[in-house]
């Protein structure tokens, strides 16, 4: 759904609009997914989070220089880190939208969380089950509901 074209986004928000069609629901994203996204948008995850490429890559279980030779070769990723880079990106995008800014979001990231087991939320996002707990965990924050 998004061009494949390099991207030099002017902002944040400017990249969350581009891939808005494919994270707008969990069948856009499971659709995409299927379909396999270019490995590029490692790197626009890379730039939306805020953190390192190596800190990303770890998420991944696979190597900066991996996704660095699929960009280079205009290869598409496989279906699971597809899905996982797409969840990741409609985290961030509500993440954005609830704390308003990145490092806000990103603090809240790195703290423990009583509704997550005590677990900081960017521990558990190296799964689709982690980032799904951690988007219901923001959803609670959104409607106040922490009890």
């Amino acid at each position: 759904m998004y061009s494949q074209e390099k991207h030099n986004f002017e902002s944040i928000s400017d990249l969350i609009v581009e891939y808005s069609p494919s994270i707008k629901s969990n069948i856009a994203i499971a659709l995409e997914a299927n379909k396999g996204v270019d490995a590029r948008a490692f790197f626009d995850i890379v730039r939306l989070s805020g953190y390192s490429k190596d800190e990303m890559a770890r998420v991944f279980s696979t190597s900066v220089k991996t996704f660095s030779r699929y960009e280079k070769e205009n290869k598409k990723l496989g279906p699971l880190r597809s899905e996982l880079i797409l969840k990741i990106m409609a985290l961030f995008k509500k993440g954005l939208e609830i704390f308003g800014g990145l490092e806000s979001f990103k603090t809240w990231l790195s703290k423990t969380a009583f509704g997550l087991g005590n677990h900081t939320p960017f521990s558990l996002i190296h799964t689709s089950t982690g980032i799904d707990l951690v988007h219901d965990e923001l959803v609670r924050i959104e409607f106040g509901d922490l009890a």
